[in-house]
């Protein structure tokens, strides 16, 4: 007869020692009688939910192990194999009180306790004594290697997580970080002994805290079940640390603080660092020597942007990865978790009608446009990184990464990034011929000026070549901008003219505006619009180009999470696919120095626009320049 979980069989070969059903291997497995089913081929398979199934694995295994130690103490001769036997025998042995048991009584509790486990159910709770479950010991892949990191696994109890917000009082944490954790919490994705931890230097307590935060909360429009309940759990689980000015001391404090709400088993740590740039390094530091588990994985998110250029990237690169393994930073840019994001690789890598066609051969040009109105204003920190540093470097390039990557051997975030840094390499170097720059004139009754203390571009626009088979000679437009008559993101992806198009003396003087156009639009609506050329009904033969539509709000009647929830989501799986990698990084700084260079020493001045307007003329020159018509806002 053999013993069959699952996938995983015990031959019969394999001697059973007498103590093999005692209570403490029952607790082991953790069933009930009832769990205990003859299958066929004289196989005896164990049954049960999911509850069971830790316990259930943990007693074969250690079964399984003692039977395989057994064997080698065989090898080695009659005398270690008796006295192995015997040691074993006498330790099982033993009942719970610690007292030793006769060689009759030790035959008749065996006998009882297997009589029980055919007849009756013994619940899986039942005290563990007499056998010690072998110490398993899992190093934890997310640490630094001068760490050591085994701990016990606990069967049955689920890892916890803590999530701690460094710079908990600043404006991205009140309106963003908290806001996006109770999301998830409340739509059931962060796990039930989830605890969160507010750090900053202010004098505050966990009622502070939560007040603070409160506000800020709000449940989902489309489930709102519950909600006064489970935003009273969330706050009842948001914890406050003073860390004072000294970082070192504020981290161990924060460390012990966690360990109070963790338990037993695998213990797993985020933390977000909303903090300035300046003070990055020192944070992220005392953090790692003072803050992270050993007894499961530690991630660490760190918000752009990444550095000021090229060397001062390179050194806060260097600073991390002294403290951190590469797959332990998640880099992140909020922009990046917008559903238009996600959903490149889906429309591409998922319909064939596109995969053939995502070439030079069929594709003209590709248009990435970011364009913020008046009501979008430049952040405290624009002013000095600009345009080009906080959105070009990161969300741009990532977006054209992903529209123009090779096809990945799979979607493990490993194999997107290894592909994207392919495509950043081979991104030509930007030369200030194909370049626009730009910067809106000011208002001080519009307080749109606030900022705006120098000759930092507001507004880039750009044409990008890659060098490789797939897109040579095809240009990527870029254009971003702020204070631009209209709030815009959208990829217009325009294929080349039909050769020798029969219907070209019916389409009007302007031919262009019968070429095909893939549109991925994120706002002001979501959708995926598609031109294509079509008769006007009617006796006349007339020609338009309509766009097929797919309306996002019209077809799904879903709420649209923000992007910090999504990313947010991301780091807690693991899936780092939408997060810069440093060699990601570096390829990007690589891309852009040339100009940044021009700008610092002067050489390039920012053509002036009118705010709400379309901004600088001379963007419209570049277009024409290479051969493209651009879209009209």
């Amino acid at each position: 007869m053999s013993m069959s979980f699952s996938a995983v069989s015990v031959p019969s070969s394999v001697s059973r020692p007498s103590y093999l059903c005692s209570s403490a291997y029952q607790f082991s497995f953790g069933a009930p009688a009832n769990y205990f089913r003859s299958g066929s081929g004289g196989r005896v398979v164990l049954h049960g939910g999911p509850l069971h199934l830790c316990r259930k694995f943990c007693g074969l295994k250690q079964w399984i192990l003692e039977n395989l130690h057994r064997q080698h103490q065989r090898k080695l001769g009659p005398t270690n194999e008796y006295k192995s036997f015997k040691n074993q025998f006498k330790d099982h042995s033993t009942d719970q009180s610690g007292s030793t048991l006769s060689h009759e009584d030790s035959n008749d509790q065996t006998s009882k306790i297997t009589s029980e486990l055919e007849e009756s159910s013994l619940p899986s709770s039942q005290p563990h004594a007499s056998v010690t479950e072998p110490t398993t010991s899992v190093e934890s892949p997310s640490m630094p290697q001068t760490h050591s990191s085994k701990f016990l696994v606990e069967c049955g109890e689920e890892p916890s997580l803590c999530i701690a917000v460094i710079g908990a009082t600043g404006e991205l944490a009140r309106r963003k970080i908290f806001p996006a954790l109770f999301a998830l919490y409340y739509s059931g994705f962060l796990p039930e002994n989830v605890s969160i931890f507010g750090y900053s230097r202010k004098n505050m307590t966990d009622e502070d805290l939560r007040s603070m935060i409160a506000s800020t909360l709000t449940c989902r429009v489309d489930h709102q079940e519950n909600c006064g309940d489970k935003m009273d759990v969330f706050l009842s689980r948001t914890h406050y640390i003073n860390g004072g000015y000294d970082n070192r001391e504020g981290m161990s404090k924060l460390n012990v603080l966690m360990k109070q709400f963790e338990g037993k088993s695998e213990a797993n740590r985020i933390f977000y660092l909303s903090v300035p740039q300046e003070a990055l390094i020192n944070v992220a530091c005392s953090l790692a020597d003072n803050a992270q588990t050993l007894k499961g994985w530690n991630r660490v998110i760190i918000e752009k942007p990444f550095g000021f250029d090229v060397l001062s990237s390179h050194r806060l690169t260097q600073s991390l990865r002294s403290k951190f393994e590469e797959k332990q930073i998640y880099r992140i840019d909020h922009l990046l978790g917008r559903n238009l994001i996600e959903n490149l690789t889906v429309l591409r890598f998922a319909n064939l009608v596109f995969e053939p066609l995502w070439s030079r051969t069929y594709i003209r040009n590709v248009q990435v446009i970011l364009s913020e109105n008046l009501g979008v204003q430049a952040g405290r920190y624009f002013d000095g990184y600009g345009i080009i540093r906080d959105i070009v470097h990161s969300h741009i390039l990532q977006t054209i990464a992903l529209l123009a990557m090779e096809t990945p051997i799979s979607l493990d975030g490993e194999d997107i990034r290894n592909e994207k840094a392919k495509l950043l390499r081979s991104v030509r170097k930007l030369e200030p011929s194909d370049v626009i720059l730009g910067q809106y004139k000011g208002s001080t009754r519009d307080k749109v000026d606030l900022f705006m203390n120098s000759l930092t571009p507001t507004y880039f626009a750009a044409a990008l070549y890659i060098d490789n088979a797939r897109w040579d000679g095809v240009p990527f437009l870029i254009k971003a901008g702020m204070g631009l008559i209209q709030h815009r993101v959208e990829i217009r992806i325009q294929f080349h003219r039909v050769p020798g198009n029969l219907y070209r003396e019916r389409m009007g003087h302007n031919i262009d505006l019968a070429t095909n156009e893939l549109i991925l639009r994120d706002t002001p609506d979501e959708a995926i619009l598609v031109r294509v050329n079509n008769k006007i009904p009617g006796l006349g033969f007339k020609l338009d180009s309509p766009e097929l539509n797919l309306l996002y709000k019209d077809k799904y009647n879903v709420e649209v999470p923000d992007s910090y929830e999504h990313l947010l989501l991301d780091v807690i799986n693991g899936d780092n696919h939408l997060f810069l990698r440093s060699d990601e990084l570096a390829a990007a700084w690589n891309i852009l120095t040339p100009i940044l260079n021009e700008i610092d020493k002067k050489n390039i001045a920012p053509e002036l626009y009118e705010l709400g307007g379309r901004g600088p003329v001379g963007a419209y020159y570049l277009w024409a320049k290479h051969g493209v018509r651009w879209a009209e806002d």
